[in-house]
């Protein structure tokens, strides 16, 4: 991973989408159990996370998000049956069109968290605040891509 030139108060913006059964819930539990992780995270709940369309994810990026992470339930324990398994299709797909659009692959991360995770939760939102502190903003690297 490259590093860019990154302001040394940089704290990454990280847009979350989380399915309601699991990944949610999971999230919670790292919550009650107060679990330390870094707050760069803004949660959006999705029933399923086979409902987080790409132009999400790239809606985010544009409203200044530095990071997106997509958080689904563990295959088999999907509540709508196939869910999951479309989002890690369709995950594959909209690493291909962010690469497009000159968005490092480390700017948007697919994994599984169940509900009773929370101390995995917390170690994904850690690993990707600190994977984005290293490539900085996006705006200002997407910017100077454009120059």
């Amino acid at each position: 991973m490259m590093r860019h030139n990154v302001p040394a108060d940089f704290e990454p913006k990280i847009i979350g989408f989380l399915c309601n059964w699991c990944s949610y819930a999971g999230a919670d539990k790292a919550g009650t159990a107060q679990l330390a992780y870094p707050p760069n995270i803004h949660v959006v709940r999705v029933m399923c996370s086979g409902r987080v369309d790409p132009q999400f994810v790239l809606q985010a990026y544009h409203k200044g998000a530095d990071g997106v992470l997509i958080l689904a339930c563990h295959p088999g324990d999907c509540h709508y049956k196939e869910g999951n398994y479309r989002t890690a299709q369709r995950n594959r797909l909209l690493k291909l069109l962010l690469g497009q659009f000159g968005i490092e692959e480390e700017r948007c991360r697919f994994d599984y968290v169940s509900a009773g995770e929370g101390d995995r939760f917390a170690r994904i939102v850690t690993e990707m605040v600190e994977s984005l502190r290293l490539l900085g903003p996006f705006a200002t690297n997407h910017h100077r891509k454009e120059a």
